[in-house]
């Protein structure tokens, strides 16, 4: 399977749209993990040299770092999520009876909650760095971040989809407890998302 990072991005929106079943849903959710990541670099990019926010060229310098790295983070788990559930499709379509399905069908189904759970986690951890980032960025990229914080936030209800039809099938206890975790991370991407537009309207 072709990497997403290599893929561009017409060819990608081809492949999404086709009747096949991957990339879907936790593929395009990692990609706009890695939109926001990308965007927001870019407003650091355009604060980094400038004269009045000398003063937070460190804390700028360490922000484009992590960004980059959320940016490689949600394309690789863009990759493990295709894979995760391209398995579980074929494993489910295998009969009941077949040693493969029991041995590797439950592993399967965990992966393809863990997989938007990590991507729900990694974003919220991005809104947490552009709620820093308001202060001490160039004021002209306003909009900017305050659209890279949304595109966040949707990832992280977007995961969460994910998250909560494929812990269906998983045994109840499991079940309670991704969503719950669910929860919570929706609960503190939209707090953190409101952090973002208030600093941004300033």
């Amino acid at each position: 399977m072709t990497s997403l990072a290599a893929v561009p991005f017409g060819t990608l929106l081809e492949q999404v749209a086709a009747k096949t079943p991957t990339p879907g849903g936790g593929a395009v959710a990692s990609a706009v993990g890695a939109l926001a990541a990308a965007l927001a670099g870019m407003v650091v990019s355009f604060s980094l040299g400038k004269k009045s926010l000398a003063p937070h060229a460190p804390a700028l310098e360490d922000a484009r770092a992590r960004l980059e790295r959320a940016r490689a983070l949600m394309l690789r788990l863009a990759d493990e999520d295709a894979a995760a559930y391209g398995l579980c499709n074929e494993l489910s379509r295998l009969p009941e009876t077949d040693p493969r399905r029991a041995a590797e069908h439950a592993p399967a189904l965990r992966a393809c909650v863990q997989i938007p759970e990590a991507v729900a986690a990694a974003c919220v951890d991005l809104l947490r760095l552009m709620d820093t980032l308001g202060p001490i960025t160039n004021r002209h990229l306003r909009s900017d971040l305050g659209l890279a914080a949304e595109l966040a936030e949707a990832a992280v209800r977007a995961s969460n989809w994910n998250v909560w039809i494929n812990s269906k099938g998983l045994p109840a206890p499991e079940a309670v407890d991704a969503h719950e975790r669910s929860r919570q991370a929706g609960d503190s991407a939209r707090d953190l998302l409101e952090r973002v537009r208030i600093a941004c309207r300033d």
